[in-house]
């Protein structure tokens, strides 16, 4: 009785925002997308049934094969999506292998006629319709597993341009059902989390420790959950379907703004030029600010080399690489976690920064394990939900010939091959000792300030590394680790000029050299 492309086309009506929203009212809690998108299919179902019921004891006639009918008859054809149409002759069937029977022609309002079998006992239409909870497309189990995810998003996207409704990690509501919340109670908020370190504390303990009146605690967690939402002065920091609140001043600088190592202002270039080994370095060397091409899986773990930025800055990159391995949220933009040592098994505060594409707290990790830019760093899954695990491969301190780089008496970045106290492994390709930092940030800034173009970095860069090696070749890896110790840049546009301008000469592998009479 429900066409096949039934759940597939549907669209939310005004009608079923209604139904959501008595359905709200009458359970008095909030629900996600998912759970509606079952109070929805139970609604439009049982919608069909009425339907159906209403043509059964309507005016007209149901048409069943067994049935006998009149000229002048109006009949109702379920097969038919339920047209109605009279009755305009009927005759005597001659089938020779069938028993007696009639046959009558029907007229229907477009103008058109078609035949059909009357009086005859024996035929599959001559059950009366109703909705089987056999058929996959009325079994609400059934429908859920098939449709429910794409149900869910249309009604995420319905209420979310309906005022009448907010949302809150994940759940919706009716926006005249939330209880009042004034600013003492914000206030005393406010102080709870003050007490612990700016949090996150869950909504149920704040509730708590405020005595904010709870007679239905689903719905008390959720209006409190709104108004500190709405309050500048609060963060919702907790993974999906998990509300935790933090005290936005006590955040850290790095979480509340993206740290200025970190900041990119993006280029044209072209992706095109790209070739696929230069493709598959940009995917292997896990850079947030390059173009996802897939969704990645959640892996057993990953590798990364560290680069000035992130080194800096205490971060690592928020991308396809590394984006499974930490928890994510609905909608808030910083989510907070735990890292975990995996050497030490010491826990520290993380954050995911959403919108900045990076995770932060590692400022002081980097510096106890003596990591270089280029050192490898593993990360893996926690062993409980909102961990993660991260491991320097550290060994005893030496002094080794490490690439560094210095800064000259012109400001300009000057790289050497230097004995360097190494206390763990790194890319040999990427590695690049910061003796000075401070002075490193100089260069950064006077870089900012004359607006250098990325192609004059390369070159610089190119010619500085190649005097390192007796054959004068630079791996494309090497470069990126360079340009990104005086400015933030993805490797795309660094790729798309090696593979662009005729003074950078291929050599094999990624290797480049600097063509300078071409210059």
């Amino acid at each position: 009785m429900i066409r096949e492309t039934y759940w597939e086309d549907l669209n939310i009506t005004p009608e079923d925002i209604e139904a959501l929203y008595n359905h709200l009212l009458e359970t008095e809690t909030p629900l996600t997308p998912e759970a509606l998108a079952a109070a929805l299919v139970a609604f439009r179902l049982e919608a069909e049934q009425q339907k159906l019921e209403r043509q059964r004891s309507g005016g007209a006639a149901v048409y069943l094969p067994k049935g006998h009918y009149e000229v002048g008859q109006t009949l109702v054809f379920p097969a038919l999506a339920w047209a109605e149409g009279e009755v305009v002759a009927v005759r005597a069937a001659h089938n020779p292998t069938l028993p007696p029977f009639q046959v009558i022609r029907v007229k229907f309002a477009d103008g058109r006629e078609r035949e059909f079998a009357a009086g005859l006992e024996e035929h599959p239409l001559n059950e009366p319709p109703r909705l089987s909870a056999d058929d996959p497309l009325h079994n609400p189990e059934k429908v859920l597993a098939t449709y429910g995810e794409a149900l869910a998003q249309k009604i995420e996207a319905a209420l979310a341009e309906n005022e009448e409704f907010v949302r809150i990690a994940g759940k919706w509501f009716p926006r005249a059902l939330l209880m009042e919340v004034h600013v003492g109670f914000l206030n005393l908020a406010e102080a709870v989390l003050d007490m612990h370190g700016g949090g996150p504390l869950p909504t149920a303990e704040i509730i708590r420790q405020i005595d904010f009146p709870a007679e239905n605690p689903h719905l008390a967690a959720f209006s409190l959950d709104y108004a500190l939402q709405e309050s500048e002065q609060f963060d919702e920091v907790g993974p999906a379907g998990q509300v935790l609140w933090f005290l936005r001043r006590m955040e850290p600088e790095g979480v509340q703004e993206t740290p200025p190592h970190l900041r990119y202002r993006p280029l044209d270039y072209d992706r095109e030029a790209l070739t696929a080994d230069m493709l598959a370095l940009e995917t292997a060397l896990g850079d947030e600010l390059s173009p996802e091409s897939s969704v990645a899986e959640i892996p057993g773990k990953v590798e990364l080399a560290l680069i000035y930025p992130h080194w800096r800055a205490g971060t690592l990159p928020l991308s396809a690489k590394t984006r499974a391995l930490f928890p994510t949220a609905y909608q808030a933009p910083r989510v907070r976690f735990t890292w975990v040592d995996a050497q030490s098994g010491a826990e520290f505060p993380g954050w995911v920064v959403r919108p900045g594409q990076y995770v932060y707290g590692l400022e002081a990790w980097y510096r106890k394990k003596e990591l270089l830019p280029g050192s490898l760093v593993t990360l893996k899954p926690g062993r409980a939900p909102g961990q993660v695990l991260i491991e320097a491969h550290t060994h005893r301190p030496r002094r080794d010939w490490v690439r560094s780089v210095l800064v000259g008496r012109d400001a300009q970045p000057v790289f050497a091959m230097l004995k360097q106290i190494v206390s763990a492994e790194f890319d040999e390709r990427m590695v690049i000792a910061v003796p000075d930092p401070e002075a490193l940030d100089a260069v950064w800034e006077e870089t900012a300030r004359r607006r250098t173009p990325l192609e004059n970095l390369v070159v610089s860069m190119l010619r500085e590394l190649a005097k390192l090696t007796p054959q004068g070749h630079v791996h494309a890896a090497g470069l990126y680790a360079a340009v990104n110790a005086v400015r933030r840049c993805p490797p795309g546009p660094i790729f798309a000029l090696l593979a662009t301008r005729p003074w950078f000469i291929h050599v094999g592998d990624l290797y480049f050299r600097l063509d300078e009479s071409a210059i």
